[in-house]
């Protein structure tokens, strides 16, 4: 027998956090559609018995009937392959939900609550979903095996050794429990980063598609061939794009366009997304999401601010100049408004950068003894 494994596409996710670009959300729900179909593709050439969705296939508060549609219209077209789906904490089986109200297409079944068991000719299924979106506790470390001639698979997501450290309740679950129960392969979902390097029959597939900067790496499938009563198993790309972050000190930058140029020379990828992180002392004012609109490359996606302010404020508070005077009014409102501190340290930063303009460039080195 054959199967595919996968786990956590969130169809229909929103992508806030991913990108300050207005229109990535819908290039990457569009990619999540193509990694998607290019699984069905696979699963049609290798004629694959069983198909694991392991939860959060959907976003619930998000997910719109047109692409539940376009779902199950790619499982009609795979007939012969048996879907099997257990719902998890961002797809939970409610009573208004799609899992519940929508007429899904013959061969796919989708598991509630309540632990239940398929006897296939060569296999037995175990499945076990969410009804809401936290989950204290399941059955599953109760499970008996009762036929050990045949291969034992539990599909469900889950929170396995403390995997998520969230304080929220996910299906928390023992490997060394499910180990002890006997299952031949247990295929997960929850944890966005596939696992499969460390454990070959307890196995998170990760997400099919990268949905954040916490996700870099290739995303996409595993497959698993059952000869002899043994299970074999491989990772296959579905994505197209991967995400990758990138620093970039900026200690000796002292312009807009100077920074925007050196942004607009790093070596980039094809096929990749990325973060730049802009590290160092900062000589100027950042505005992140101002510089991301001005840049060329597309490939950029995300800007991140972790630079330190590039001047010895208190060396030049003490200075009798115009600079100094302005650097001493600021610190002192920080001191009497410390709530204030962000935009005051702003304020500071453009003030700081205009009077660069008007006199560093006549004399750079006078500019330079201020850095830290």
């Amino acid at each position: 027998m054959k199967f595919v494994h996968i786990a956590d596409t969130h169809f229909d996710i929103p992508f806030r956090t991913l990108s300050d670009r207005a229109n990535l959300g819908d290039v990457r729900r569009v990619d999540q559609r193509k990694a998607f179909k290019k699984m069905i593709e696979y699963i049609k050439t290798n004629k694959i018995d069983y198909l694991f969705i392991a939860g959060d296939l959907y976003e619930n508060d998000y997910i719109r009937e047109s692409t539940i549609t376009y779902i199950n219209n790619l499982f009609k077209e795979i007939p012969e392959t048996k879907i099997y789906i257990t719902p998890g904490n961002h797809d939970p089986y409610l009573i208004n939900s799609y899992y519940a109200t929508y007429s899904w297409s013959e061969n796919v079944k989708i598991f509630t609550q309540k632990i239940e068991t398929i006897e296939n000719e060569d296999c037995i299924i175990y499945g076990y979903g969410f009804e809401d979106f936290y989950l204290a506790k399941s059955d599953i470390e109760n499970i008996q095996i009762k036929n050990k001639e045949k291969i034992n698979i539990l599909i469900t997501h889950g929170n396995l050794d403390g995997s998520d450290k969230s304080p929220k309740e996910y299906n928390n679950i023992s490997s060394k429990k499910l180990n002890e129960i006997g299952f031949d392969y247990v295929a997960l979902g929850h944890i966005h980063k596939r696992n499969l390097e460390d454990s070959k029959t307890i196995v998170y597939p990760g997400s099919t598609v990268s949905l954040g900067f916490d996700e870099l790496g290739s995303h996409g499938m595993v497959v698993g061939t059952v000869e002899n009563g043994k299970i074999e198993t491989e990772f296959i790309p579905l994505d197209e794009k991967e995400l990758k972050e990138r620093e970039l000190d900026i200690s000796q930058i002292y312009t807009i366009e100077e920074l925007l140029q050196t942004i607009n020379e790093i070596n980039l990828n094809q096929n990749t997304l990325y973060k730049i992180t802009l590290v160092g002392t900062r000589n100027l004012e950042i505005n992140t999401y101002k510089i991301l609109k001005m840049i060329e490359s597309k490939e950029i996606i995300k800007i991140k601010d972790k630079t330190k302010l590039g001047y010895n404020l208190e060396q030049l508070s003490n200075e009798a100049t115009l600079k100094g005077i302005f650097v001493k009014e600021i610190l002192e409102k920080i001191k009497k408004e410390p709530e204030k501190k962000e935009l005051l340290e702003k304020a500071l930063e453009i003030g700081l950068e205009v009077m660069w303009c008007i006199w560093g460039r006549s004399n750079k080195t006078s500019i330079h003894q201020f850095t830290i």
